[in-house]
């Protein structure tokens, strides 16, 4: 039962985006509490069914990682600022300051993926500017009809908006012409 707690414990902390540092114990106990609650809810509502005591229990598990993230960390569920190393929790302090003594500044973990989500939010650079490295770091002008269809294919699966996509094959297409 402490196993199958503390699999659907890291499961749960998996589940929402960014830092959960926490010692096994918390992680067994939220699996253990989220389990009993859906198992509770399951019964209540559809019998004893296992199959639906283990989802509900693992969804149950993910409300508590959500709930100690918001009011015991005191930080952001979603979003950039979620990704970052938290200030207060259980064991917070213990894992900062391990970091410390590794050479790892706490406060630079998840920087990166803040930063690169908050850009996502900007607006795109005008196309007569200086063109961005593509991610990969080759040059799209070597093989335009492959990056044509990597575009295509990021517009199709809503990665890129309309004009995002439009400014893009507006680029391309002008380097091409140049």
């Amino acid at each position: 039962m402490i196993v199958t707690a503390f699999v659907t414990g890291a499961l749960a902390r998996f589940a929402v985006p960014g830092p959960d540092p926490m010692p096994a114990w918390l992680t067994i106990l939220i699996g253990l509490i989220g389990t009993l609650i859906g198992a509770g809810i399951v019964l209540a509502v559809a019998g004893g069914d296992p199959a639906w005591i283990g989802i509900a229990g693992f969804f149950c598990s993910i409300a508590l990682v959500l709930v100690y993230r918001r009011f015991v960390q005191k930080r952001a569920i979603w979003g950039p600022d979620a990704y970052r190393f938290p200030r207060r929790g259980i064991g917070v302090d213990s894992y900062r300051e391990r970091l410390q003594r590794a050479g790892i500044d706490p406060d630079t973990i998840g920087t990166e993926i803040a930063a690169a989500l908050n850009r996502r939010g900007a607006p795109a650079p005008a196309a007569d500017g200086p063109s961005a490295p593509s991610a990969v770091g080759d040059d799209p002008t070597e093989n335009p009809a492959h990056y044509l269809r990597l575009l295509d294919e990021l517009h199709d699966n809503g990665v890129l908006e309309s004009d995002e996509y439009q400014t893009a094959r507006t680029r391309l297409l002008e380097r091409l012409r140049a």
